[in-house]
C-alpha cells in the first residue's frame, strides 16, 4: 500500500461525487444481518428489506419470538419476501435455534473469535457464504474485510481490480485481494468501498446492458475500453 492515494481510492472518490454518499447500512448486528438476508428470495435488497420489516412488525426479531412462532404464519409473513416462503421460513426457525443454543442469544459473540473461526461459524447459517461472511465482519466493524457485494462482483473486474476466473469464488477471491491491495486496512474506507461498488453495480454497471454512456468512471474502465477496441455494443 502507498502513501498516495491509489486508482481505485480516485474511482471511488468519482463515483461518490456522482452518487453521492452511500447511506449508512442497515441492518449491522450480525443475527440481523443473517435474518435479513434469509427474508428475501431472489435475494435483493428489496425483496429482503419487505421480508424483514414484515418479520420484525408482525412476529419479532428474537429467537424466542421466531421459535414460537407457528411454522404457517411464519410462512406467510415471508410471501411479501418473494417465492419459497416455505423454506425461508425453515430457515429462520434454524437461525434463530442456532443463535439461542449455540450462542445463548447472542451471536456478537461470534466476532470476538479470531478471524478465521469467526468466519468459519458465520457460514454455518443457512445462504450464508465467504460474501456472507465478509460483510458481516466488515458492516459490523469487528474486520477489516475487503468485502466484495455478492452480485456486483463483476463491478471492480470490469474497473481493472481482479481477474474473471473460471468460477464465481475464485473471481471474488481474485477482486478481493485487488481492493485490499488498494485500500488501507480500516472499516469504514473498506465499508465506502463496498457501497459504491455496490450502487454503481446496481445503478448503471448492470451485469447484463451495463449503461457505460452514462458512467462516471468509464475512461479508467478496462471493461469498455475492450468492448470499444472490439467494436462490440456497450448495450449488449
Amino acid at each position: 500500500m502507498t502513501t498516495s492515494a491509489s486508482k481505485l481510492a480516485k474511482l471511488l472518490d468519482r463515483l461518490e461525487k456522482f452518487y453521492g454518499k452511500p447511506k449508512r447500512p442497515r441492518p449491522t448486528d450480525p443475527y440481523e444481518m443473517v435474518l435479513y438476508i434469509n427474508c428475501g428470495y431472489p435475494a435483493t435488497d428489496a425483496s429482503c428489506t419487505k421480508g424483514f420489516g414484515a418479520l420484525k412488525k408482525e412476529v419479532g426479531l428474537r429467537p424466542d419470538d421466531i421459535l414460537a412462532a407457528p411454522h404457517a404464519r411464519l410462512t406467510e409473513v415471508m410471501r411479501l419476501g418473494g417465492i419459497i416462503p416455505e423454506l425461508r421460513a425453515a430457515r429462520l426457525k434454524e437461525i434463530a435455534a442456532l443463535v439461542k443454543h449455540a450462542f445463548a442469544g447472542d451471536l456478537r459473540t461470534v466476532l470476538k473469535k479470531p478471524l478465521p473461526e469467526a468466519k468459519k461459524v458465520l457460514k454455518k447459517f443457512p445462504t450464508i457464504g465467504d460474501p456472507g461472511a465478509d460483510k458481516i465482519l466488515l458492516f459490523t466493524k469487528a474486520a477489516p474485510v475487503a468485502a466484495v457485494p455478492s452480485n456486483c462482483v463483476h463491478v471492480p473486474l470490469r474497473l481493472g481490480f481482479g481477474e474473471e476466473k473460471k468460477n464465481y469464488a475464485a473471481s471474488y477471491r481474485s477482486a478481493q485481494e485487488a481492493i485490499h491491495g488498494e485500500l488501507p486496512e480500516e472499516c469504514d474506507v473498506l465499508l465506502r468501498a463496498y457501497l459504491l461498488l455496490k450502487h454503481h453495480g446496481q445503478e448503471l454497471c448492470k451485469r447484463s446492458r451495463p449503461l457505460c454512456e452514462q458512467c462516471p468512471v468509464f475512461s479508467d474502465c478496462v471493461y469498455f475500453q475492450t468492448m470499444r477496441r472490439r467494436g462490440s455494443s456497450l448495450s449488449n
